[in-house]
């Protein structure tokens, strides 16, 4: 269904709802004193290059952070240039939004690319080690299996000197989670975003999920999803709601659909081959959410429905609960 390498979706619809809700809940988290612990379980080679051969291959960052970055002004001559430089200016949609989520999102972006020509593009990792306190002792620690990217992940991860405040293992995260719950500072944060590429996966997220709950039951848990056609993908949330029903736990559920593409991108077109449309819609899922994200989230998922929204099937959803 989907590529393991998460170079392929790099600053797509689905990493601006992912990674909007993260920087969002960690900025509350980080409000305590008292240390964190966060732990991603499938976290990819962590820095990404947007203008590389797997981010260019699907063009994801262009119905992505680009279009959210970038004014809605009548396209300039150079728009064809692959590393454009956006425009300074906010869109109409970002500017509507004082001190939101979304803006919180754009400026940790733009940091990791100062010269203002976006072209890197953090994953997971890096954007939970930017909100990383030293004074406090977070600890940051990242599983990744596949062979390839675990070994990026780790050369990416040494350029930062981070020391024993981070740290990558080639494991699977499904298991290697266990060992850290509970932290030993009683906080933690868990990102859960497999490939999905399996069945089993969703299987295994519920598992996981159960398991974590039973080992520490007041962490904070964010599951990440596809919203695609297939029946495992459609009963995720609602599993992931009764397990937190039955640990007496509040969650939240944002969905961000961004609607069928009426004209796919020329280099999407095959001869002879049917069109590909790419994943259309994504879901976050969180256990234990702050008490702020639903209000943070709501303009925030207003702002990409507006910038990012192409067609047929688009829309948002956003619902809590315990």
């Amino acid at each position: 269904m989907f590529s393991y390498r998460h170079a392929f979706h790099a600053g797509n619809h689905a990493d601006v709802l992912k990674h909007t809700t993260l920087i969002a809940t960690l900025q509350y988290l980080t409000q305590k004193d008292a240390g964190l612990t966060l732990i991603d379980t499938h976290a990819g080679a962590g820095l990404y290059r947007l203008d590389s051969d797997f981010s260019e291959t699907g063009g994801e960052a262009r119905d992505g952070i680009f279009k959210l970055m970038t004014d809605q002004r009548p396209a300039s001559p150079d728009a064809s240039n692959k590393t454009a430089r956006p425009s300074t200016e906010r869109s109409d949609s970002a500017m509507k939004v004082d001190t939101s989520a979304i803006q919180d999102y754009l400026d940790l972006i733009t940091g990791f690319n100062p010269d203002g020509r976006l072209r890197v593009y953090p994953g997971s990792p890096f954007v939970m080690h930017s909100l990383l306190r030293t004074e406090a002792r977070d600890k940051l620690k990242l599983f990744e299996l596949h062979p390839t990217d675990s070994k990026v992940l780790a050369a990416n991860v040494a350029q930062l000197e981070a020391g024993r405040q981070i740290a990558v293992a080639r494991q699977d995260g499904f298991e290697g989670l266990k060992a850290f719950l509970p932290p030993p500072n009683r906080r933690a944060l868990v990102l859960i975003d497999p490939s999905y590429e399996l069945k089993s996966d969703y299987a295994q997220v519920s598992a996981c999920i159960q398991d974590c709950l039973k080992r520490f039951a007041t962490g904070t848990y964010m599951v990440w999803y596809p919203v695609i056609p297939r029946p495992e993908a459609h009963d995720l949330p609602r599993r992931l709601k009764t397990l937190a029903n039955q640990a007496k736990r509040p969650w939240l559920h944002a969905t961000l659909a961004i609607g069928a593409d009426e004209t796919p991108p020329a280099a999407l077109a095959v001869p002879g081959e049917p069109r590909r449309h790419g994943l259309r819609a994504s879901g976050v899922f969180l256990i234990n959410p702050p008490h702020t994200l639903k209000a943070a989230l709501e303009p925030a998922l207003a702002t990409m429905l507006k910038a990012l929204g192409r067609g047929p099937g688009k829309g948002t959803s956003l619902e809590t609960g315990g």
